[in-house]
């Protein structure tokens, strides 16, 4: 497939006016909105469900831990095992197991049954932001394919901003059940406009599991894989110990957080908003400046630590470069030739990696003696370590699209 080129399916049926694109825009983004406050909004549960379900803070991260793997896990199996289903039925049928899975977090007897239904509630992710965003960008010009998938993603962004502090305020007011509570409802309300809005398709007369699969076996897909599951590790590195580092080396109020963290989110969402509108015109050349953008953000966070007014621009510019996840989607679909469902979901399989090696190396730089601020450091690193990763699938684009050729010919 051509890079830019529309995705083939022509068994979608196709919205009548720009307000129903719209309408199921805002349908697919409210899915997100429930995905991103769950997965966020569960560290900052994590001492009220561990002191109610007796364990330490360590053990009950392991709850989140369970979470990034039921996504991995999913988000492939998934999209491999529904490769003959329509896309709307798929993504009805995941937001219910999705709700279902929240629900009976809500009601986890014990932290054993709250591990696994944080397992179960991770396998819907990935395979639904995947399809969701097919979804999105089948319904608009070639050219507007990253917008389309940004605004699917703006639900995520918006996510840390409302859907998080909303999420905290109720498991500090009434009981961090009712935040998966509130989880569960939202994916239920995502169903029902999802049933109501979202055009009716079919399934490619060819498509199949084996086909999906295929994927697998094209270069360029894992190169694009590894561009976020490295390159985007150095966010999360930032992240995850963002609330020590506030505490530790800027000496912040613990009130300043949320602002920080809310900052952070606006941040997401304005990158979400304008960076798509450039990749849709030169989506490789947006990916490196992206990365550049990053590794530099990322190393100016050891000097703004040490006060709260230079932290929090920073992290407000670091939450822009996170738009790197939008402009990946839109290349794996120009790379996956085919087997669409699989590389869309693969996608969120490799930033859920880049969650565990970006704050496993973190740790790691912490642990050493360098400092809470290292993380910035190792953030550049990983992000410079993308670019590196994104040069190799620009120097071998021209290969594997005259190998392409030859096997087809």
């Amino acid at each position: 497939m051509e890079a830019g080129a529309p995705i083939p399916d022509s068994a979608i049926a196709q919205p009548k006016d720009g307000a129903s694109v719209g309408l199921i825009q805002f349908a697919l983004a409210m899915g997100g909105f429930a995905i991103g406050t769950t997965e966020f909004a569960t560290m900052s549960l994590l001492p009220y469900f561990g002191r109610d379900l007796g364990v330490d803070a360590p053990t009950a991260g392991h709850v989140i831990s369970a979470y990034a793997l039921g996504v991995v896990v999913g988000a492939p199996l998934i999209a491999v095992l529904s490769a003959r289903m329509a896309k709307r039925s798929v993504l009805i049928l995941l937001m219910g197991a999705f709700a279902l899975a929240n629900g009976l977090s809500a009601l986890a007897p014990s932290y054993g049954w709250m591990l696994l239904f944080r397992f179960c509630s991770g396998l819907p992710h990935g395979a639904y932001f995947g399809i969701a965003m097919l979804v999105a960008a089948m319904l608009v010009p070639p050219d507007q394919r990253t917008a389309a998938v940004g605004r699917v993603l703006l639900g995520l962004t918006v996510a840390t901003i409302v859907g998080v502090p909303l999420a905290n305020w109720l498991g500090q007011s009434v009981g961090w059940r009712w935040g998966f509570g509130v989880v569960a409802l939202l994916a239920l309300m995502t169903a029902a406009m999802v049933a109501l809005y979202a055009p009716r398709d079919r399934a490619g007369t060819d498509a199949s599991p084996l086909r999906e699969l295929g994927a697998l076996r094209r270069g360029q897909v894992w190169l694009t894989l590894a561009i976020g599951a490295i390159g985007f590790g150095g966010v999360f590195s930032v992240y995850t110990y963002l609330a020590d580092t506030l505490e530790q080396v800027t000496c912040a109020s613990p009130h300043a957080l949320p602002l920080v963290l809310a900052v952070f989110g606006i941040g997401m969402t304005a990158g979400n908003l304008v960076i798509p509108r450039f990749a849709d015109r030169a989506l490789m050349n947006t990916a490196a400046a992206l990365l550049v953008y990053s590794a530099l953000c990322l190393a100016l966070f050891p000097f703004a630590a040490h006060h709260l007014w230079s932290i929090t621009l920073d992290l407000f510019a670091i939450g822009c470069g996170t738009a790197l996840a939008t402009v990946l989607q839109t290349r794996l679909m120009d790379v996956a030739g085919d087997a669409q469902r699989l590389a869309a979901a693969l996608n969120h399989s490799a930033f859920n990696a880049a969650n565990a090696l970006g704050p496993w190396l973190g740790g790691l730089a912490i642990a050493a003696g360098y400092g809470w601020t290292s993380t910035g450091w190792v953030g550049c690193a990983l992000a410079l370590g993308g670019l590196v990763f994104w040069a190799a699938s620009a120097l071998t684009k021209g290969s594997t699209r005259s190998a392409e050729s030859r096997s087809s010919s």
